[in-house]
């Protein structure tokens, strides 16, 4: 960070800060002194935790954002949240059937669509989360899921919906419902539950459990991804 850079002011819970404005917010509140131990997340915008509402001076209109992917403006207001506490409908995964029925029981609200894009627009993983609502009406499990498989759960959508449709849950319940009762069950799948159950990664996981967190992330970056 160059020393000439322009500082400009900020609000973080009603009190004033001066901050550069090239960072992020999650960067502004840490450099304001704050020690972020929840809402922070990845830092990547790929987990969804980080989700802010915050105005701009002279505005009206609540803004909404990922912490981490977002930019300062001299006079915004920031305010931080734990969640978005959308309503998460209860059910028996194994009980309920995959009828559009009883989706509708569930999660009434998605016929209340008025196709607005609002929930897409906002949508910090670039998901046509109107679209897999419109899968979900028609009853099209499959669609939906694949449409919604990248969701990160920050709420951004239902903060924007103005019928209050809880788009992320009920994508999640819909991949749920599609993995336990519409997809075919995958061959590999069982063959690699076998091998577990006949102790052929024991001494693979043994030696997991033993090492360094540096062996860790080693593993992991050099991992094959499918």
């Amino acid at each position: 960070m160059s020393k000439d850079t322009k500082k400009i002011e900020i609000f973080i819970m009603g009190k004033q800060y001066l901050v550069p404005g090239e960072l992020t917010i999650l960067e502004a509140m840490e450099y304001a002194g704050y020690q972020l131990k929840r809402g922070c997340g990845c830092r990547a915008g790929f987990c969804g935790a980080c989700a802010t509402v915050y105005r701009i001076a002279g505005s009206y209109q609540l803004q909404v954002g990922l912490a981490c992917q977002t930019k300062v403006e001299p006079g915004m207001y920031l305010a931080q949240i734990p969640f978005f506490p959308g309503r998460k409908a209860v059910f028996d995964l194994e009980k309920i059937k995959p009828t559009l029925a009883e989706f509708a029981v569930l999660y009434p609200e998605i016929f209340r669509c008025l196709g607005c894009g609002s929930c897409t627009k906002v949508c910090p993983q670039d998901l046509d989360v109107m679209q897999y609502i419109a899968h979900l009406q028609r009853g099209e499990w499959k669609e939906a899921a694949d449409l919604s498989f990248d969701c990160v759960m920050c709420g951004l959508c239902a903060s924007r919906c103005p019928v209050n449709i809880v788009q992320y849950n009920a994508g999640l319940a819909a991949r749920r419902i599609y993995g336990r009762h519409v997809a075919p069950p995958d061959p590999l799948l069982a063959e690699r539950v076998r091998e577990i159950e006949a102790g052929n990664y024991d001494r693979d996981m043994e030696e997991l459990m033993k090492a360094s967190p540096e062996r860790l992330a080693e593993l992991y970056n050099q991992r094959d991804i499918e």
